[in-house]
């Protein structure tokens, strides 16, 4: 079975039709505020998940040991699945 996109990639996808329907210039000024306010809480969202993201590789990279160890984002994660 294939795998499906991660909320990550469906939202990126999102902001990118987004960013081309404002560049065409083919929609009127209230449909370009919505999809404007809507860009700007997907990018939100996405930089908040990127944040994340590099807060666990900092993490992973703070064992001396070279071991890899679970941290807290990882068992949290696991947890809401």
């Amino acid at each position: 079975m294939a795998k499906s996109k991660s909320t990550f990639e469906k939202d990126f996808e999102r902001l990118e039709e987004i960013a081309l329907m404002l560049e065409s210039g083919d929609i009127t000024l209230e449909e370009a505020l919505k999809l404007f306010e809507e860009g700007v809480t997907l990018s939100k969202r996405l930089i908040e998940t990127l944040n994340q993201a590099e807060l666990k590789v900092n993490e992973l990279r703070k064992d001396l040991n070279g071991i890899i160890k679970k941290t807290k984002l990882e068992s949290n994660s696991e947890q809401e699945q």
